[in-house]
């Protein structure tokens, strides 16, 4: 809040969904620069284990901040009613992220059974969105940081 009282407007305006889509298209590249440097120097079974951890850490997380967004505009719809109605949101939000790491282990082991999987290029990229948030938070801290008056 600002001395007015009033939210400030980063977050009135959307510019917390501006930091997810700027998220999104960093590990996006960053899995792109990867992959390409992978199958030049490792051949094509890192690339394609780091394209698979990549494309499914990156689905994950999209969805996650479609349910977060879904979360957030029915609490602040109900908030001014009962709290059980949060309660339930939030109990909503949580079964269909554990919902979303089953099905996400249950297809990792289909595909570990049927496809050949570089287990150093599967975690790299796992790790694509989790480097793109450091990336992303690195460069936007010095925004976020207030000025020494």
């Amino acid at each position: 809040m600002n001395k007015q009282g009033k939210t400030s407007s980063r977050w009135s305006n959307g510019g917390d969904a501006s930091m997810v889509r700027r998220v999104t298209v960093c590990s996006v590249l960053l899995l792109g620069v990867l992959a390409a440097a992978g199958w030049y120097l490792q051949g094509w079974l890192f690339a394609r284990s780091l394209l698979i951890g990549g494309l499914l850490v990156n689905g994950s997380f999209w969805l996650l901040q479609k349910d977060g967004r879904r979360l957030m505009q029915r609490v602040s719809e109900g908030y001014g009613g009962a709290g059980a109605s949060v309660s339930m949101e939030k109990t909503r939000f949580f079964l269909r992220s554990l919902a979303r790491l089953v099905v996400l282990g249950l297809l990792l082991f289909v595909l570990a059974s049927h496809v050949m999987i570089d287990v150093i290029g599967l975690t790299l990229g796992f790790a694509t969105v989790m480097v793109s948030v450091v990336i992303i938070g690195v460069s936007a801290g010095k925004h976020w940081t207030p000025s020494k008056v």
